[in-house]
């Protein structure tokens, strides 16, 4: 065995390839023999052959993610953490994911928690390459990345490994996720316990949250400055025509980014949009988790839609029933969709960094700062917490596609309003 420190290479290829895996393996005679193929590449730096608990690993694993292939979303976290804990067990701890306990998963956390730098990288990687129509692990990938906040880059600030930290939020997530992922070998009956239910004192890891959560959401002074900024650069350029329609269903019907671009699952398309017998517009989608929801369509969202048709993509003013037109067209290829979230990303970014000087140029300094950190999910928040206010908080919920009242209340922030004012009553003598 080589005497140098273990250096990670990707365990599970992308969703697709993934899933081709699974029903390929399971097809065949030999699924063992097919996956100790697939592993050379993880053992090849130990100079050592595929032990047999990797195999086993490596299906339960594979299994486990397969169960979550309804959604592409789910299947990266799942992936993520899964990936994470396999790479420990193998070469940190030697052993199989079955065979950990609780004190393993307790040094697992501390592992997360401040990881070596070789397990690190300084920017996102893809997994897997392609050479000659050959895939090859991508030597740079690594299963923690180093991050600095979005205004902290835009001060120059470089990525620095030993800065890095470990989230509570992404903690939360990897406990909810492996936990998951336990119990799914529970019910296989391929071990005895869940280690991470057996793990006592959570509270050395994950932190309490404060009963009142704050919703990060643009003031009604950002919204205005963004959506007009967008509009400006329609005016001067009709292709950001797109640029005013993307903001419009962030914001007017609460939809997360990738609910806009095509994915394996669900390709938005004009179609979607819909009206009833009584003549009522709606929007179909498929969101988070794979469920799917029907969205009310406000006279403005309409009017939007329509402008973006006739100005942009030089159509009726409407669609028609069962409409295949790309709900958001590639620029270069007005029949192919947007494929990935990273375009439409960049035109929203643009245009909140853009909005960010004209506040800052009006004087308007904490409006401006307050904008150079938002991201684009926080479009989604602001119509959520604006609408609130005005519609019945269960329409809200249902549009929003919320599991549960308990989490549109998060929204309604008079009761923050009425403590904030209470408290500027308070006197020091």
């Amino acid at each position: 065995m080589s005497n140098k420190p273990y250096i990670p290479t990707p365990v599970f290829d992308t969703f697709v390839d993934v899933l081709d895996q699974y029903k390929e393996i399971y097809a065949n005679e030999k699924p063992n023999q097919i996956i100790s193929q697939w592993l050379n590449h993880c053992f090849a730096r130990t100079k050592t052959d595929v032990p047999s608990f990797a195999v086993k690993d490596y299906q339960v694993a594979l299994s486990f993610l397969y169960s979550y292939r309804g959604s592409t979303d789910t299947f990266g976290a799942y992936r993520r953490d899964l990936e994470r804990l396999i790479q420990w067990s193998w070469f940190v701890r030697h052993q199989s994911v079955l065979k950990n306990k609780r004190e393993d998963i307790e040094a697992f956390i501390e592992f997360c928690l401040k990881p070596p730098k070789r397990w690190m990288s300084l920017k996102k990687e893809v997994r897997f390459k392609k050479l000659h129509g050959e895939k090859f692990p991508n030597p740079e990938w690594r299963p923690f990345e180093a991050h600095v906040r979005k205004k902290d880059h835009k001060a120059g600030i470089e990525r620095d490994k030993s800065k890095y930290q470990f989230s509570q939020p992404a903690l939360k997530v990897m406990f909810g996720i492996l936990s998951s992922f336990y119990n799914y070998l529970l019910q296989e009956q391929v071990v005895q316990a869940n280690p991470f239910v057996l793990i006592r004192q959570k509270s050395k890891y994950l932190q309490k949250e404060a009963k009142t959560q704050v919703v990060r959401r643009l003031s009604n002074q950002q919204w205005e400055m963004v959506i007009n900024v967008a509009k400006d650069k329609a005016a001067q350029n009709p292709s950001h025509e797109r640029t005013v329609f993307i903001l419009s269903c962030l914001f007017g019907m609460y939809l997360r980014i990738s609910e806009l671009a095509a994915s394996p699952r669900w390709t938005p398309t004009m179609g979607d949009f819909f009206k009833d017998t009584e003549g009522n517009w709606w929007f179909k989608t498929i969101g988070k988790g794979n469920k799917a929801r029907q969205i009310a369509v406000s006279d403005a969202i309409l009017g939007a839609l329509q402008h973006y048709r006739e100005k942009y993509l030089k159509l009726s003013p409407l669609p028609t029933l069962n409409e295949k037109i790309p709900l958001i067209p590639h620029l270069k290829n007005p029949n192919k969709p947007i494929t990935h979230d990273g375009p439409i990303r960049h035109l929203v970014q643009n245009c909140f960094d853009q909005a960010a000087d004209m506040l800052e140029s009006e004087g308007k300094q904490e409006e401006a700062n307050g904008l150079r950190v938002a991201t684009v999910h926080w479009l989604r928040h602001t119509g959520i917490s604006e609408d609130v206010k005005r519609r019945p908080r269960e329409h809200v919920r249902d549009d929003a596609g919320h599991s549960s009242g308990a989490i549109t209340d998060r929204y309604i922030d008079v009761e923050l309003r009425e403590r904030a004012r209470s408290a500027k009553q308070k006197k020091l003598s």
